[in-house]
């Protein structure tokens, strides 16, 4: 059974997911409005956590350093350790790369496409970092969450994309509730990406939000909640 997944996130009145681009305000600052977003994530004491190939890109800033111990790999799961909590990312081509097992304390699972090489996978292993192989080169998102319920025990999952991921979850039927943090701001650019993204089509017609409530929260922000159908 798939963990129950929350999409947390944080975004600007108009739907824009980077503080370093908000304007400001006289209720609050960028990094005050962080740290409210960042008590929320520990408050609801989940398993793990997930984002995309690009933003744990910028958490990890490791380069490529190939393994130096020879021998076959394991697939298609690979348990370097067992944790409290789990940082998971969604790399279906194999291009993240780490210089230890965990972010910020949180052991690193990565989702990987069937395609990714035996090289890659020694050096995940290599540098302590657990892995899950699907079956196919397009992840199975539903059978990558089942997975990680089946062999890392995530009961409790939050999703803190990339648009993109956001988008490929909620369209999926994946995502169980939907809470925004609204920060006093605005953002304005024509090309940014929003909390979530899902082609040209967008999510129309293929998910229904059921409101569950609205909270002020410190620093002029609100929380937002929706159950996602």
């Amino acid at each position: 059974m798939k963990p129950h997944v929350t999409c947390l996130m944080i975004s600007s009145v108009d739907g824009r997911l980077h503080p370093s681009r908000y304007t400001k305000s006289p209720d609050g600052t960028r990094e005050e409005w962080s740290a409210v977003y960042e008590g929320l994530h520990d408050a609801m004491s989940a398993d793990a956590w997930l984002v995309g190939r690009v933003t744990m890109a910028e958490m990890s800033k490791a380069s490529a350093h190939p393994s130096v111990v020879a021998g076959p790999v394991t697939r298609p799961v690979h348990i370097a350790a067992t944790a409290d909590s789990y940082a998971v990312a969604v790399d279906r081509s194999g291009k993240l790369h780490f210089d230890k097992g965990d972010i910020g304390g949180d052991h690193v699972i990565v989702l990987l496409g069937s395609n990714v090489p035996d090289a890659h996978l020694a050096e995940l292993a290599e540098d302590g970092v657990s892995y899950v192989v699907a079956d196919t080169a397009q992840i199975d998102l539903a059978a990558a969450l089942d997975a990680l319920a089946a062999h890392f025990g995530i009961r409790r999952l939050l999703l803190e994309g990339g648009g993109g991921i956001n988008g490929s979850m909620i369209a999926a039927g994946l995502v169980d509730e939907l809470q925004v943090l609204i920060a006093p701001a605005l953002d304005g650019g024509d090309s940014v990406q929003g909390i979530v993204s899902h082609g040209a089509d967008g999510l129309a017609g293929t998910v229904k939000l059921a409101f569950r409530g609205a909270k002020p929260m410190p620093h002029g922000t609100v929380l937002l909640t929706y159950d996602v159908r």
